[in-house]
């Protein structure tokens, strides 16, 4: 069977929103801190975690690139999964919606530097994919006692192409 195909689009606020959060500056700091040096972009991401905490990680990353094949997805029961991108690489974003706990209609999306997401709770997702250089990310997920991490493998894996134009 041949893969199937779907095109990556820019990763934007509206279009991510069904998944998680875009972590950017959007207009005006909330508010000025640190004796007026230092702009402060409150709350941007929804964090959720069951019984356990908050942990911050560093990822070192391997480039990928377009195409890219799709054979696996995961989520995370138990927290949501923010990716914060240290060398402002651009990344790789596949999502897919759940359908009776199986991920259907994936979806993908390239960030730009100054990008970065936060992952629902339970949300279907690709690998972190750094497109053009290896990456270092800031990862802020679950840490506790139980499983947080499902797996879905594909029996036909799913083909990530650059949307044309």
């Amino acid at each position: 069977m041949k893969p199937t195909s779907i095109a990556a689009t820019p990763l934007t606020a509206a279009d991510f929103a069904p998944y998680g959060d875009l972590i950017e500056v959007r207009g005006n700091p909330d508010k000025i801190i640190n004796q007026g040096m230092c702009g402060r972009h409150n709350d941007l991401a929804r964090l959720d975690f069951e019984a356990g905490r908050a942990g911050i990680s560093l990822f070192d990353a391997k480039a990928r690139s377009l195409p890219h094949m799709v054979d696996m997805v995961e989520r995370h029961p138990m927290g949501s999964q923010a990716f914060v991108p240290v060398d402002g690489v651009p990344m790789l974003v596949v999502v897919a919606d759940d359908l009776n706990g199986e991920p259907v209609s994936l979806k993908a999306f390239v960030s730009k530097p100054g990008q970065s997401i936060n992952l629902h709770r339970g949300v279907w997702h690709g690998v972190l994919a750094p497109l053009e250089r290896d990456g270092r990310f800031v990862v802020v997920d679950w840490i506790g006692n139980g499983t947080n991490l499902e797996e879905h493998w594909f029996p036909v894996p799913w083909t990530v192409e650059m949307l044309d134009g």
